[in-house]
């Protein structure tokens, strides 16, 4: 069996145009899974956006003065799309969830929407850097304009950091390699020796603070940042695929549980729970 997708996106995440939470309960149930958690966004950061962007048509209205400020969740809509799916889907576990963008930014906003308790699931994220002249923020995947890879990584890591220690109200930390998505292609091929130090430093952090690390198979985490996790003091980890439309749940997950078991980690006796280390 496949171990539940803790990182799914559906029509109530703001940038997941053929998201569906209905279709994507139904290929969950196609797959097997014995639970999907729908983590849907909540950013507060408003990006500066290049000129050169090509922005899809639904994100336009987001749009003012070259700054794109997304839509606060509709947590009520999205609730009651939760309740409709699991009367539908009642062989299968449904979790409600959240995706905090850079929450130690914007502190009484993450509070105000974890204060429900309504949320199951709480991932912490960091998708945003500050822009290079100063002023305002960009998405991290526009950080490499003009910088070398490797101070990208670095500074991300060190943002982590602060993350961590600055908002402890999250279960799981999210994408820890998101950087790795966008690296250029001309640069010399990414290697996780050449961040050791700093990829362990943020993973010890994440342990004393008994959070949960992600495997997140949108680019598979490489092998070596899961060892070096292990060797941290890192106790659980989560599968998530991070899906924005329902064909890309749990893509992957069967050659990430492959390389979760070489590392040390286990299934527990429960499908539903998080890997352990053995």
């Amino acid at each position: 069996m496949l171990p539940p997708d803790n990182h799914v996106h559906s029509e109530w995440s703001w940038d997941a145009l053929a998201g569906s939470m209905e279709r994507t309960c139904r290929r969950a149930a196609e797959l097997g899974l014995p639970a999907v958690a729908f983590t849907e966004h909540a950013d507060f950061t408003p990006w500066t956006l290049s000129p050169r962007v090509e922005l899809p048509r639904r994100w336009r209205d987001l749009v003012t003065d070259g700054v794109l400020t997304p839509p606060p969740p509709d947590v009520t809509g999205y609730l009651e799309c939760l309740e409709r799916c699991r009367k539908r889907h009642s062989g299968l576990r449904i979790i409600s969830g959240v995706e905090l963008g850079e929450p130690h930014w914007h502190q009484e906003q993450a509070a105000e929407l974890l204060e429900s308790g309504k949320i199951e699931r709480v991932l912490a994220s960091l998708h945003s850097a500050p822009a290079a002249d100063g002023r305002g923020f960009i998405e991290v995947s526009r950080r490499y304009d003009g910088r070398p890879p490797g101070d990208v990584v670095r500074a991300y890591l060190a943002e982590i950091e602060r993350l961590i220690e600055q908002f402890p109200r999250f279960e799981i930390l999210a994408h820890i390699d998101y950087p790795i998505r966008y690296w250029p292609a001309e640069a010399k091929p990414y290697d996780p020796r050449d961040f050791e130090e700093e990829y362990r430093h943020v993973l010890r952090l994440l342990a004393a603070a008994g959070k949960a690390l992600e495997v997140n198979t949108r680019l598979p985490l490489h092998p070596r940042i899961l060892a070096w996790w292990r060797q941290e003091g890192g106790r659980s980890i989560t599968f998530a695929s991070d899906a924005h439309k329902p064909d890309a749940l749990a893509r992957g997950f069967r050659e990430a549980c492959v390389i979760a078991s070489a590392a040390g980690f286990r299934e527990g006796a429960d499908p539903l729970d998080f890997w352990r280390r053995d």
